[in-house]
C-alpha cells in the first residue's frame, strides 16, 4: 500500500510538469562493427540529457522497464547472441519503488552481437524499448536499420523537400535573451489556483453525486454495516475510514491512463480537446446524459461487474472493502456517470489536462467518501439525515438541466476551431436562457418528468432556487443585446467571445484590439512602428484565455497600453482552418518524427513549442522587433500582476 501511494503521489506532484515542459532527453547514434564473416557487434549509443536516467537490461524487477532489444517479428537470416554487452551502470535503491535499480548516466552504450545465416542480407532492423525517466518516466520505443556493408542507417530515412525545409526555417526565430524564458513554468501563476478551482469543482459534483437516488441511500447501510459487523467500533470506523480512501483512490485511479497520453506528447492532450469530432461526441454524450438525468432511460454498467464485484467484497480483510469500495462506484455510475463524464470534459477542454482531471477526480472522490468516514466516527449524525424521497429526483432533474447547458460549450467549442459560425455568442447565451427558464418552470412545477411525483405544495428549499434561477436567467438577458446593459464577467470564458457575434464587430480581435494572427504580419508592423510584441498564444476552445481577455485586457489600464503601446500578435493553436496547399509542409522533430502542418493550428503550436518549449495557453511573450525577449512569459494571472509585467516590459525596451 505505501509502495503504491508513493508511486501515485509521483506520478500526480509531477506529471504536469511534462504539459508545459516539452523535452527530448535522449538522442541515439549507432554504429557497425564486423567481427567476421558471419558476426557483427551492431552499437547503439545514448546521449542522456543531465538528470534523467536509462534503465538497464538488468535492472531489479518492481522499478523503471529495463531495455529489451529484439527483432522484428517474422525476420530471417539473423539471429541475437544473448544480450546485449552494456557500458558502465550505477545502482541505486529507488525509495518509491523499494528495489535495487541500475542505470545509465549521461550515455549508454549497447553492444549487440548478431549472426548472420542468409549470406543475401545487407541490413537488419532492431527495435529498442525502455524507459527514461526523470520526475516522471517516459516510454522508449525506437527502431534503428543498421548496414552491413557500409555505414549505419541510424532510422529510417525522412524525406523532406526544400519547400518544407524553408518553411520549417521560418517557424525557428533567433531569439535574444533567451535565458528568460527558462523560468516561465516557475512563475505560472496559474497552476496552482487552476488545480486547486478544479479540485474544488469536482468536490462540488461529489457532493451533488451523494444527493442522488443512487447514493444517498447507501450511506446509512454502508455505516450500519461496518459500525454493526466489526468486532469493536474502532475496527468499525477503521474500516468505514478505509472505504473512503478507496473510493478515493479509485476515482484517482480513472485519471492515471491520461497522464501516460500527455507524458508520450505534452500537445496531445491539447490536440484532443480541440478535436471537432471529439467536442461533437461530447456534446452527444452529455446530452444523452441529460435525458438520463430526466428519467427517459437509465444509463448503466453491466450487471454482471457489479455483481462480480459484490461476490469479491465478501473476500474479508483490506482486499474486501476496496471491494466494496469499487461495487459502489459500478452500482452507482447511473448518477455519477454523467457528472464525472461531465468532469473528463470538462479538464480535458482545459489547459491542464491530465493534473486537472486527477485533481477533480480528487475532489469528486473526496465528496463522495467522506459522509462514510464521518458518519462513522459519529454515528448518531445518521439520525439527521433526511429520508430518501421525491427530493432525490429532483436533484437529478436539476443536475438533467446542467448537463444539457454544459453539452453546448462542447458544441461551441466545435463550431469556433472549424468557424463554421452556428453558435454565436448571443445564440449560444439564448440557448442558456432557454434551458434555464426551463429549469425555472420545473422548479415551480409548471413541468414534470417521468419519475417526478404528484406535487402537491412547493417547499421552500424549491421556491428559493427557482428564485434563483431565475435571477439568472435575468442576468443572461443583456448577453443577446447588441449593446448590452452590462457583461457577463461570471461567465467569462464559457460563451463564445464577444467579437464572435452575430452583430457586426469592429474586428474579429479581442476586445475591438488591433491584432495580427500572422506572426509576419505582425512583426513586420512592429519594425514600421518601433513598437514591442505582446505574443499571446491563445485558442478557441481556452477557457483561462477568454478569462484573460474579458477579467483582465477589459480593464482600463490594462486595455490602453495594450493599445496604445505593444503590437499584439495572437496565434491560434487550435484554429482547425487549412493553410493554403503552398504552406502546408512536413515539420521534421529533433527525435526524426514528422509532423505534419496542414492547419493554421499546426503551424502556430509549432512555432510556440519549437520556439518557447511550451504547449499551454494562454502564455504570453514581450518581445522587441529585433526578437529579444523583453521580460519571464506570462500566463494565467491577475489584473495587477499582468498590468506590472507590461509596464516592466514596455521599459526595459524604451531602454
Amino acid at each position: 500500500m505505501k509502495k503504491f501511494l508513493a508511486i501515485l503521489g509521483l506520478l500526480i506532484a509531477f506529471s504536469g510538469n511534462l504539459n508545459a515542459q516539452i523535452e527530448e532527453p535522449v538522442s541515439w547514434s549507432t554504429s557497425v562493427k564486423k567481427i567476421s564473416a558471419t558476426e557483427y557487434d551492431l552499437i547503439i549509443i545514448a546521449a542522456i540529457e543531465q538528470d534523467w536516467h536509462v534503465y538497464s537490461q538488468y535492472t531489479a524487477e518492481g522499478g523503471a522497464l529495463p531495455i529489451i532489444i529484439s527483432k522484428e517479428e517474422g525476420t530471417t537470416g539473423f539471429k541475437l547472441v544473448g544480450k546485449a554487452v552494456e557500458s558502465d551502470t550505477i545502482k541505486k535503491y529507488s525509495d518509491i519503488f523499494e528495489v535495487y535499480e541500475t542505470y545509465f548516466d549521461i550515455e549508454a552504450v549497447l553492444k549487440q552481437r548478431v549472426v548472420v545465416s542468409d549470406p543475401n542480407r545487407t541490413q537488419i532492423t532492431l527495435n529498442l524499448t525502455g524507459q527514461v525517466c526523470k520526475e516522471v518516466c517516459l516510454q522508449i520505443d525506437e527502431n534503428f536499420t543498421f548496414s552491413l556493408t557500409g555505414k549505419a542507417i541510424q532510422k529510417k530515412a525522412v524525406t523532406i523537400d526544400e519547400k518544407s525545409k524553408l518553411l520549417t526555417k521560418q517557424l525557428q526565430l533567433g531569439l535574444k535573451n533567451k535565458s528568460l524564458l527558462k523560468s516561465a513554468t516557475d512563475n505560472d501563476s496559474e497552476g496552482g489556483g487552476s488545480l486547486f478551482n478544479i479540485f474544488f469543482l469536482g468536490f462540488i459534483g461529489g457532493l451533488l453525486a451523494l444527493l442522488t437516488p443512487c447514493v444517498f441511500p447507501m450511506i446509512p447501510l454502508t455505516v450500519s454495516f461496518f459500525t454493526k459487523q466489526s468486532q469493536s467500533k474502532s475496527k468499525g470506523v477503521s474500516n468505514a475510514i478505509l472505504y473512503g480512501l478507496f473510493i478515493v483512490t479509485i476515482y484517482i485511479l480513472l485519471s492515471l491512463p491520461f497522464h501516460f497520453l500527455d507524458s508520450l506528447d505534452p500537445e496531445i492532450l491539447n490536440t484532443i480537446s480541440t478535436n471537432v469530432w471529439l467536442n461533437i461526441f461530447f456534446f452527444v454524450v452529455l446530452v444523452f446524459f441529460a435525458g438520463s438525468f430526466f428519467g427517459y432511460y437509465e444509463v448503466t454498467l453491466p450487471s454482471s461487474w457489479g455483481n462480480k464485484m459484490d461476490t469479491a467484497s465478501g473476500t474479508g480483510g483490506i482486499i474486501g472493502i476496496f471491494f466494496m469500495a469499487l461495487t459502489l462506484a459500478i452500482v452507482s455510475f447511473s448518477c455519477t456517470g454523467p457528472i464525472l463524464g461531465s468532469l473528463l470534459a470538462g479538464s480535458l477542454t482545459s489547459d491542464g489536462g491530465a493534473m486537472q482531471l486527477t485533481s477533480g477526480m480528487t475532489g469528486f472522490g473526496l465528496a463522495l467518501a467522506l459522509p462514510f468516514a464521518l458518519f462513522a466516527l459519529f454515528p448518531s449524525w445518521l439520525n439527521s439525515l433526511p429520508k430518501s424521497g421525491g427530493w432525490l429526483n429532483t436533484v437529478k432533474v436539476v443536475l438533467g438541466f446542467l448537463e444539457l447547458a454544459l453539452a453546448f460549450k462542447f458544441l461551441s467549442n466545435a463550431d469556433l476551431v472549424e468557424h463554421w459560425g452556428l453558435l454565436k455568442r448571443e445564440i449560444f447565451i439564448g440557448i442558456w436562457i432557454v434551458t434555464f427558464i426551463g429549469l425555472a418552470l420545473y422548479l415551480f412545477g409548471k413541468i414534470k418528468f417521468p419519475h417526478d411525483g404528484p406535487l402537491k405544495k412547493l417547499g421552500f428549499s424549491r421556491i428559493s432556487f427557482g428564485i434563483l434561477v431565475t435571477a439568472f436567467v435575468i442576468y443572461l438577458i443583456p448577453g443577446v443585446l447588441k449593446t448590452p446593459t452590462w457583461e457577463l464577467n461570471a461567465l467569462s470564458g464559457f460563451p463564445p467571445p464577444q467579437f464572435y457575434s452575430v452583430y457586426e464587430q469592429e474586428s474579429d480581435c479581442p476586445l475591438g484590439l488591433n491584432c495580427f494572427k500572422d506572426f509576419e504580419d505582425g512583426l513586420k508592423y512592429a519594425k514600421e512602428t518601433n513598437k514591442p510584441i505582446l505574443l499571446d498564444f491563445t485558442g478557441w476552445a481556452c477557457v483561462n484565455c477568454r478569462k484573460m481577455e474579458e477579467t483582465v485586457w477589459v480593464e482600463n489600464d490594462v486595455y490602453t497600453i495594450i493599445k496604445e503601446d505593444y503590437v499584439l500578435i495572437s496565434l491560434y493553436v487550435d484554429d482547425r482552418k487549412e493553410l493554403p496547399k503552398a504552406l502546408q509542409f512536413d515539420y521534421l522533430k529533433s527525435n526524426g518524427k514528422v509532423k505534419k502542418i496542414k492547419t493554421v493550428g499546426d503551424k502556430w503550436a509549432t512555432f510556440q513549442a519549437v520556439n518557447f518549449k511550451t504547449a499551454s495557453q494562454p502564455y504570453y511573450v514581450l518581445m522587441s522587433p529585433e526578437l529579444e525577449i523583453l521580460h519571464e512569459p506570462q500566463q494565467y494571472t491577475d489584473k495587477d500582476t499582468y498590468y506590472k509585467w507590461l509596464k516592466e516590459g514596455l521599459k526595459k525596451f524604451k531602454e
